[in-house]
């Protein structure tokens, strides 16, 4: 075993920090907290969590420059994991106070159109269907029938099909993961989880070592 890889976490004022910042840490990474661009540049890997609304996420980040360093670390295929709206800040658009994402990957976020019967928002555990066989994060993890825990009003919609990691149901299908080569994002919270949640953050400070 070498050393735990870094996991850099970022906080910028929202979301669900300390559970993520925990998982980490249970899985074998050494988290770093960072809030700047320059804090971020040694670690092997990097999280971006988020609970609550896009609008003010995009804002946040955009207001400590962390907006383009994403970006560029995305860009440059280093390890990165987004959760909840850590997968729909990547996107072009969201329906959501018609919010400009980061533009990373062509894509709208669009709000539930569920059955009468089906509440709003997609709250608690649900399975999913992992289409990208032989993926990193998923090593461990069955191809269908994990469950995971959801809670969002909106879903992200991959312009490129190709995109996509893992679909779920509700009212209908939808994306619950997303990956292209070392960048990973999910709609569900792993660090809610329980042990298969710990498993896709182990996976992903694999990925971080190796880097």
């Amino acid at each position: 075993m070498g050393p735990a890889p870094t996991v850099a976490v970022i906080d910028y004022g929202m979301g669900n920090l300390r559970s993520v910042a925990k998982a980490v840490e249970a899985a074998g990474g050494a988290v770093r907290i960072v809030t700047k661009p320059d804090e971020i540049t040694s670690a092997a890997g990097l999280v971006l969590p988020g609970v609550g609304a896009l609008a003010d996420c995009i804002t946040a980040l955009k207001a400590g420059g962390l907006d383009q360093a994403v970006r560029e670390w995305i860009r440059a295929d280093r390890p990165f994991l987004g959760v909840c709206l850590g997968l729909q800040a990547l996107f072009d658009f969201s329906e959501e106070a018609d919010t400009q994402g980061l533009g990373i990957f062509p894509g709208r976020v669009v709000r539930f159109k569920v059955p009468a019967g089906l509440k709003i928002p997609h709250m608690g555990w649900n399975t999913v269907r992992f289409t990208q066989p032989g993926s990193p994060l998923t090593v461990g993890l069955a191809p269908e029938g994990e469950a995971f825990y959801f809670v969002h009003s909106y879903h992200c919609v991959p312009a490129d099909p190709s995109l996509v990691l893992a679909e779920c149901e509700y009212g209908g299908r939808f994306t619950a993961a997303i990956a292209r080569g070392r960048c990973f994002a999910t709609q569900f919270h792993p660090e809610k989880s329980q042990a298969k949640g710990l498993q896709l953050y182990r996976n992903f400070v694999a990925v971080a070592a190796k880097a």
